[in-house]
């Protein structure tokens, strides 16, 4: 793989390791955020919408925030360097969560992709990429 990451499909699902936290997220919005102000929370990821900012806090600083902390969310990070260039994994991933019936919000980061899906679906959701992964093994081999 090269420092941008990998870009082919199978490899990467075949690869991908799934990590779960053990902390809880909630997305948030702040409509006259700014990145200072909000730096005291410790955000995760930001990303700024016509509508205001959007922050990713975990549970414990969304509180500190002010913010509501429902619904809430587990992350789960995969341990494989995919490129931005990368073409089908983000649906590869979303594909498999949906046939579980489990809601994905993906970020994809410069080295791995999050993926946040509901506290309650979390243990569900790694077994169904856990599966994708094992599928894409034995695809190679």
């Amino acid at each position: 793989m090269t420092e941008r990451g990998g870009t082919d499909l199978q490899e990467l699902l075949a690869s991908m390791e799934a990590s779960l936290s053990e902390e809880s997220f909630v997305f948030c919005t702040f409509p006259n955020g700014s990145i200072e102000a909000l730096a005291e929370h410790s955000p995760l990821g930001l990303f700024w919408e016509q509508e205001g900012l959007t922050a990713i806090l975990s549970i414990e600083n969304a509180g500190k925030a002010g913010v509501e902390t429902e619904p809430c969310f587990r992350r789960i990070s995969l341990a494989v360097h995919s490129s931005l260039e990368a073409v089908g994994l983000t649906a590869a991933l979303s594909k498999a969560l949906a046939e579980a019936d489990i809601s994905a919000n993906v970020v994809a980061a410069f080295y791995h992709d999050h993926i946040f899906v509901p506290e309650e679906k979390a243990e569900t959701a790694m077994a169904a990429l856990e599966e994708l992964s094992r599928s894409a093994k034995a695809g190679l081999g």
